[in-house]
């Protein structure tokens, strides 16, 4: 029989198969091949993007030319356009409002063909480090309420460009799955007065049942109640709500630990698509975050979202957590 566990911060069930597990050689996934061709985040193709809104790159060369080490444009196809006004207003029953937002890549290295794990440690570094500063810039603007944070790749995880890349986009509302998990952290932290994610930290080193890789800053773990097999976050152990008030030798920490672990889930996967997302606390509102904690969540494309998940808000896990953290440890 499987167990049925509750997560405790949104109150989300999850189905775990603890009597018969599947071992990563059982799981089916499309493979990730790059089949290459012409690609407009590539070195040298820079005309082929919107122009750059900022760019680590080498003295005396020119913006929008070669000489970039990670490089933000505007997305050429976005969800939301900066220009305007919210003007939210009704519709009868409904609501609506202009598609006012703001929607940014992230181009995280020159090189098509290479994951995190395969770019050196001060290249990590830079990307955090972008990522931090176009989240500081764009919290200028009242309009925006949420910054999310989110990478996907390999087709099979949403990514239409192989070239690897990472997506910011700034909402004028806090999206729902983020108020869930919001309102469950200040339901914790009204009733105990400490934080759900930081007691979460405590115990996962008491156990080390489920940890994956820890330095002195971050953590990095299957959740108890994993969503996906070999499901992995990555959190600071440092309370903050906000990834972009990171110093600069946490950001090194937080680039090794990510690059680690990415490799740990390649290394059983090969040629593995994937997402991750950054979940941060929303930005110019009167959210207290003092109960809130920032997180990385990591998330492999082995199993599929199917019917019974979308009917029940359920997920089923085929591999315990404990067990996909010694997969990844050994």
């Amino acid at each position: 029989m499987g167990e049925l566990r509750r997560d405790p911060i949104v109150g989300r069930w999850v189905i775990v198969d603890t009597d018969h597990p599947i071992a990563p050689k059982d799981f089916q996934y499309e493979q990730y091949i790059q089949k290459g061709g012409v690609c407009p985040f590539c070195y040298g193709n820079e005309s082929m993007t919107p122009p750059e809104i900022e760019c680590f790159r080498e003295q005396a060369t020119a913006p929008n030319t070669p000489g970039w080490q990670v490089r933000v444009v505007a997305n050429k196809f976005p969800a939301l356009q900066i220009e305007g006004d919210l003007n939210r207003r009704p519709l009868g029953l409904y609501d609506m409002s202009n598609g006012v937002g703001a929607h940014e890549v992230v181009i995280e290295s020159p090189y098509h063909a290479k994951d995190i794990p395969d770019l050196l440690p001060d290249e990590v570094e830079n990307y955090i480090k972008m990522c931090g500063r176009r989240a500081i810039d764009l919290a200028k603007d009242k309009r925006f309420k949420y910054l999310m944070f989110f990478r996907n790749y390999g087709p099979s995880a949403g990514a239409s460009l192989e070239h690897p890349h990472t997506q910011i986009v700034a909402l004028p509302m806090v999206p729902k799955n983020v108020v869930e998990e919001i309102s469950g952290a200040k339901s914790y932290f009204d009733y105990r007065e400490r934080c759900i994610f930081c007691d979460m930290i405590r115990q996962e080193a008491q156990e080390q049942e489920r940890i994956v890789l820890e330095n002195k800053f971050f953590l990095s773990f299957c959740p108890f109640v994993s969503r996906f097999p070999f499901e992995v976050w990555i959190i600071p152990k440092q309370h903050s709500g906000y990834f972009c008030h990171m110093s600069n030798e946490e950001m090194r920490a937080l680039a090794a630990i990510l690059r680690e672990t990415i490799a740990k889930v390649k290394n059983i996967f090969p040629n593995l698509s994937y997402n991750y997302i950054i979940h941060v606390a929303p930005i110019n509102g009167d959210t207290d975050i003092e109960y809130y904690h920032w997180h990385i969540e990591f998330m492999p494309k082995l199993t599929q979202v199917a019917g019974f998940e979308w009917g029940t808000g359920f997920y089923i896990d085929p591999i315990t957590p404990e067990l996909a953290a010694k997969y990844l440890k050994s």
